[in-house]
């Protein structure tokens, strides 16, 4: 955290600048899963070829749905893992927070890319109501049991870490949900085995499609707040100044902004105005504990004022 004693433009000889962090500087690295992701990447792209090639050689709408959304799947893997590999590259002179932020920008093109693959299926869906095709029930239900056998081992993955990293608890519960999805294209298929009811595979491919639009929304969402440094979910600014306020010494707290630095990461930056001085480092750390504690940020920097109304930046228009 850099603390910087600003005397309203004097300089008394002492330099007061410093950078001290919180617990371990930033947020703590998770247990490596390099080993996970790349079996439940290498496990669902296959499965997703294979999947969508059952689905056009049995007719089923329903298969290539879930084919869509295993894809999803793969997608999200990917963005987690590069998110967290990418966490992990050093700083440079033209990237000074890293690359942390490209996470941020491929969950905004994943959530893109994701709505266009599933406004063709709905289309395609729609269609058949009105040009029922027969479907290979068995084939349908034989291939699908793979899919909640594949999702449900890779869910099991990542179990371990499912507490301790938002990235890997994200995997672990869509991996978990998508389990879910391929038993119901299995019921789907007995029933058109048993009924002969082929409007059940157009149905069930809305269905899987409305499932992915419900997830997709949220993550589309949050990546384009985030990629316009919104204040993270879950984070209360005026909480956040309210404990900054309550430290010793400061009488005003301004230009307070908290922003996601990626989809793991939050940064804050904030003007404490402090007439008694600087508190000295041990203060400076002790405030940086506290809010990674009680609010996840890992990589607060604060600038010390002693005057009230003396910076330009304290307006709450101001940024």
């Amino acid at each position: 955290m850099t603390a910087r004693d600003d005397h309203a433009g004097h300089d008394h000889g002492e330099d007061h600048s410093g950078h001290a962090h919180g617990p371990g500087g930033h947020s703590h690295a998770p247990a490596s899963f390099g080993k996970a992701f790349a079996i439940g990447i290498g496990l669902n792209t296959a499965f997703v070829i294979v999947e969508a090639g059952y689905g056009y050689a049995s007719n089923s709408l329903a298969l290539v749905a879930d084919a869509g959304h295993n894809l999803s799947d793969v997608l999200g893997l990917v963005v987690a893992w590069v998110a967290a590999t990418l966490a992990k590259r050093p700083p440079s002179p033209r990237f000074s927070y890293g690359l942390r932020s490209s996470s941020i920008m491929a969950a905004l093109f994943n959530a893109i890319f994701l709505l266009i693959a599933v406004g063709m299926i709905t289309w395609e869906a729609i269609q058949r109501f009105s040009d029922p095709q027969p479907v290979a029930g068995v084939t349908v239900m034989a291939v699908a049991a793979i899919g909640v056998l594949i999702n449900g081992f890779t869910a099991f993955l990542f179990m371990s870490g499912r507490k301790g990293d938002i990235n890997i608890k994200g995997a672990y519960l869509h991996m978990l949900a998508d389990a879910g999805v391929s038993v119901a294209v299995v019921v789907a298929g007995l029933l058109v085995l048993q009924t002969g009811w082929q409007w059940l595979d157009p149905v069930v491919s809305l269905a899987i499609a409305a499932v992915i639009i419900i997830g997709t929304w949220g993550l589309l969402r949050d990546s384009v707040t985030m990629s316009l440094d919104a204040t993270p979910p879950g984070i209360d600014p005026a909480a956040v100044a309210a404990l900054l306020r309550e430290r010793p010494g400061v009488v005003e707290v301004h230009d307070l902004h908290v922003w996601p630095m990626s989809t793991t990461e939050t940064a804050l930056t904030a003007h404490l105005v402090m007439p008694s001085g600087h508190p000295g480092d041990a203060a400076m750390r002790s405030i940086a504990e506290e809010l990674e504690e009680r609010f996840g940020i890992a990589h607060p920097t604060i600038q010390i004022e002693l005057a009230t109304g003396s910076c330009p930046l304290a307006p709450a228009h101001a940024v």
